[in-house]
């Protein structure tokens, strides 16, 4: 459904008529001003065929036809429904949809693709990679790349990468194995015992994909290597180890010299920026894993949570800055980098800034990665677990301020009731609380900003008439701790191999007593709801959001339903006993109390609001300029409490129009913020939360916005299968 309005060129007229030298200037005139043209709409951010609006990741739109003067109108344009949200509020849609030229390509809950007319939202074709069976992953958008009469979209799906005919909807048969390539392949590991996910698209370099891969979270994760594909063969062209091998540059910060044979992580999930004309790839990656014990991955650990910049051709590494040295709290770099362009010294300069969980921005030089705000190396807490060797210092940049809180203070205890003031007081106490970077501990740390931000895989929005940088984040803290798991040794022992399993593989989630917890359900008494055989299919597998665990041998999930089924006969598995021992000699087994915030008796954070946010931060002076609580508890605003704000998912949109969209918010409202002075101008519920980056585009001359209405996720709310988009009702 490609435009068809085909107009003459200026110009062209009476061509030939001209013979010899001048035909042949006439030619280099035509060539100059058409590729001027082609660079302009490249460049002019009219058009969203890209993940988050363009190569540079920012979530911009020159478009203006919706402005602050007419937001109030919008009315529904259209809405989809996939049909195939799961049951028990066990899904979401994380998708941000691409347009090219009259189609919108977006995904669903269980990640079938589809290609709709953009102005209507009539479905043109789907594409269903896992039949009746549906996915378990997540997708947060697609890749596109033409050729001629080849037209592809290039869909990640769990695993896998698929080549997709734009037109038809059908597999490209050449690329790869009959249309697709196993993302597991080529890691340096046994294909069948690796966990592997690509939920971010890849971005697209010529005629290459580069990508990346989300892993597990315990040992036995995949290494995050970043990876380069022939977007027609899908054949290998290039390879990045995030985890140096002996003579690679970073070896040396691993103290451990042959961790890198079964270390895992370090991988980039958030996705990539991409600087066309220089040919850098920027490439945010995340922590090793497992996350928060690293007495058996000391030192600094390169290339974990650095920002990556590679020559795009070659995978060849120009510079890097690493934001974390030795992870200890799940501080994954955890969104795309924003290609932006500021002032400095009277000068233009274009840069890179990257947000982080932590709630800093960094900013530096795209060519040469120096800082353009300084950073100060600084003194943090050091670690007290046994064999951790926690790192000394961490970066921060000195502008722009954070924007969220990085430490829990008097100051910031709950206002919304005494009962909540004294629950916190109490679980404080004898809690570590010493600010950023304070390392886990056996009596309990306060993370705050927690594990899922300050920012969050929605990433950052820039606006490159004002120079300003919108970024959504959390401000609720977790309040963890560590232990360290007794011996399996003996069938006396207090702890039994399918425990010791389940506690360094499952508790993160489902909880140490087998309570659950938010979006996570209790297995307690699981084995009256389910047989042993259906446990082990899905430990194996996964199940919905749950990943599989094929690094684990068959005996070690049968230990576990063993466990979870209350029996004691794992103990005598003489062959796991051993394994187990064996590798406790070497290094200690530590468990993690999970990712629970710290929440009062009520469920709400246990601290002082706001909980959720969004801000507008100068760039070019390292200043923010305003902050508005992000969504609200309609219960406690009817007490007269004013909006808290809540946890939000799902990033920004910053227009022209002098509008800032975004939904994300746990109150499923939809809303358009005044980019100027922060104000809500407009706001809509939508029937399930919008927990995804909102797109805009437009069709015939009508401006449209776009939000996946999915809810579900990990803010737990109901689950949904809905896109719906906006126009001005006189535009359409």
């Amino acid at each position: 459904m490609m435009p068809r309005n085909i107009k003459k060129k200026p110009g062209i007229i009476g061509f030939y008529c001209f013979k010899g030298k001048k035909r042949l200037a006439l030619i280099i005139t035509v060539l100059i001003i058409t590729c001027f043209t082609n660079c302009r709409k490249e460049n002019d951010f009219q058009r969203w065929e890209t993940y988050r609006g363009d190569s540079g990741a920012n979530a911009y739109s020159s478009l203006s036809q919706i402005n602050r003067e007419n937001v109030g109108k919008l009315k529904t344009a259209w809405v989809f429904h996939s049909g195939d949200a799961r049951e028990g509020n066990r899904s979401t849609i994380e998708c941000n949809p691409i347009i090219i030229g009259e189609v919108i390509y977006l995904t669903s809950p269980q990640l079938k693709l589809y290609a709709l007319n953009a102005a209507t939202g009539q479905e043109l074709w789907m594409f269903n990679p896992y039949g009746n069976e549906g996915s378990r992953g997540v997708n947060r958008g697609v890749s596109y790349w033409e050729k001629g009469n080849d037209k592809r979209i290039l869909f990640p799906a769990e695993n896998r990468l698929y080549a997709i005919n734009a037109e038809t909807g059908k597999p490209v048969p050449t690329f790869g194995k009959a249309g697709y390539i196993d993302l597991r392949e080529g890691l340096d590991r046994d294909t069948s015992k690796i966990y592997v996910t690509a939920t971010s698209p890849g971005i697209i370099y010529k005629n290459q994909i580069i990508i990346g891969h989300g892993t597990s979270e315990t040992d036995g994760a995949a290494p995050g290597f970043i990876r380069a594909f022939d977007v027609k063969t899908g054949d290998l062209i290039w390879t990045f180890r995030t985890i140096p091998q002996p003579g690679e540059f970073g070896y040396e910060t691993w103290k451990s010299p042959d961790v890198w044979e079964s270390m895992g992580g370090a991988n980039v999930w958030a996705g990539f920026a991409l600087d066309k004309k220089r040919g850098i790839v920027y490439c945010p990656t995340g922590s090793a894993v497992p996350d928060f014990y690293g007495g058996y991955r000391k030192g600094e650990n390169l290339f974990a949570n650095c920002l990556l910049a590679l020559d795009a051709k070659t995978g060849k590494r120009l510079w890097h800055f690493q934001m974390v040295h030795h992870d200890l709290w799940d501080y994954d770099l955890p969104s795309t980098p924003n290609l932006i362009t500021i002032k400095k010294n009277g000068k233009t300069v274009d840069a890179v800034a990257q947000i982080t969980k932590m709630g800093h921005v960094f900013v530096f030089d795209r060519e040469t990665g120096e800082p353009i705000f300084p950073v100060e190396e600084r003194k943090v807490p050091a670690t007290d677990v046994e064999g951790e060797e926690s790192w000394p210092t961490q970066p921060f940049p000195v502008r722009p301020p954070p924007f969220v809180r990085q430490k829990y203070t008097e100051e910031d205890l709950p206002n919304i009731s005494s009962e909540s003031r004294d629950f916190a007081i109490r679980k404080l106490d004898s809690a570590r609380n010493e600010g950023i970077f304070t390392p886990l501990s056996y009596e309990g740390t306060i993370v705050f900003p927690g594990f899922r931000g300050g920012g969050e895989w929605s990433g950052a929005s820039f606006d490159f008439e004002t120079g300003i940088l919108y970024v959504n984040a959390n401000e609720i803290p977790n309040l963890v701790s560590l232990r360290k798991l007794p011996n399996t040794a003996s069938q006396q022992t207090a702890i039994s191999p399918g425990e010791k399993l389940y506690q360094l593989n499952c508790a993160l989630c489902h909880g140490p007593e087998l309570q659950g917890r938010e979006k996570f359900p209790a297995l307690k008494d699981i084995n009256k709801r389910m047989s042993a055989g259906e446990m082990k299919i899905i430990l194996e597998n996964g199940k919905g959001t749950m990943p599989g665990f094929p690094q684990l041998e068959e005996f070690e999930r049968e230990a576990i339903v063993a466990f979870l089924e209350g029996k004691t006969i794992d103990a005598s598995n003489n062959q796991l006993v051993a394994e187990l021992n064996q590798e406790e000699t070497k290094n200690p087994k530590f468990a993690h109390s999970g990712y629970a915030q710290f929440r009062d008796e009520q469920g709400y954070p246990a601290v002082k609001p706001p909980w959720g946010t969004l801000s507008a931060i100068d760039i070019n002076k390292g200043e923010i300029l305003w902050q508005e609580p992000l969504g609200e508890f309609p219960e406690l605003t009817a007490k007269g409490i004013p909006p808290t704000g809540t946890q939000n998912f799902g990033g920004c949109l910053v227009t022209a129009g002098g509008l800032v969209f975004i939904g994300a918010s746990a109150d499923e409202k939809f809303r358009a913020f005044d980019k100027t002075t922060g104000e809500i101008l407009w706001e809509y519920k939508l029937p399930y939360g919008g927990y995804a980056t909102p797109s805009t585009y437009s069709v015939n001359g009508t401006q449209y916005v776009v939000i996946a209405a999915g809810g579900g996720g990990k803010v737990g709310t109901k689950s949904g299968d809905v896109y719906i988009a906006f126009c001005l009702p006189e535009s359409n």
